[in-house]
């Protein structure tokens, strides 16, 4: 049994910078091989005031990390009397997951959120890598679904409506096509104002039909 959470994957995140911020949005499924195991598994973990964290790859290590990083942020704040920077918070991350690389995590995560340099996006790879995306990013089994998507629609300086609508568009490709990715979905708005999660009416009112 101590193998389930490890084994547990299957996901579509997406993260999209926009004009005044960034969205991030997630599926709810998590699948053990062909089972579905979870259908309101949480991808999405507030670490900062103004960072979200998105999960692809196994449960256990993914909420392990989650963890780790709210904990150094809430100390970082604490010591320093500021907030932990979105940069910041991505090489810390990049950091944590190099020295494991002999025993990797096995995940793929984005970090997102807004700082003083405005909104910012990095996707951190099982090793460490971290690359800053500029525009979007999209993780997990149906990433290859959701880029089809984002690549088509996306366009500069979108307002926060027309990303979000871009993020559960991109979702909605992926869970059609993968196997892995399905149910409800997650979508974090994140601005220099608030950190906020979307409502299931207001995710379901953003539907495209």
């Amino acid at each position: 049994m101590a193998e389930q959470n490890e084994t547990m994957k299957g996901t579509t995140t997406v993260g999209i910078v926009f004009e005044d911020g960034v969205v991030l949005a997630s599926e709810r499924r998590a699948t053990m091989g062909f089972l579905i195991s979870n259908k309101t598994a949480k991808k999405i973990y507030q670490i900062g005031s103004r960072i979200g964290l998105t999960t692809a790859g196994g449960v256990g290590d993914a909420q392990q990390l989650a963890r780790l990083m709210t904990v150094e942020a809430n100390l970082y704040e604490i010591r320093r009397g500021k907030n932990l920077s979105v940069s910041a918070a991505s090489t810390l991350l990049s950091n944590i997951l190099h020295g494991n690389r002999y025993y990797p995590y096995y995940v793929q995560l984005l970090i997102g959120g807004v700082d003083e340099s405005g909104p910012v996006l990095f996707s951190v790879d099982a090793v460490g890598g971290s690359s800053r995306e500029d525009k979007i990013v999209a993780t997990g089994s149906g990433s290859p679904m959701a880029y089809g998507v984002l690549e088509d629609r996306f366009k500069p300086a979108m307002s926060e409506k027309e990303a979000s609508e871009l993020a559960i568009r991109a979702l909605r490709s992926a869970i059609k096509r993968d196997a892995g990715s399905g149910e409800s979905m997650a979508v974090v708005v994140i601005t220099k104002e608030a950190y906020r999660e979307l409502s299931e009416t207001e995710v379901s009112q953003l539907i495209p039909n």
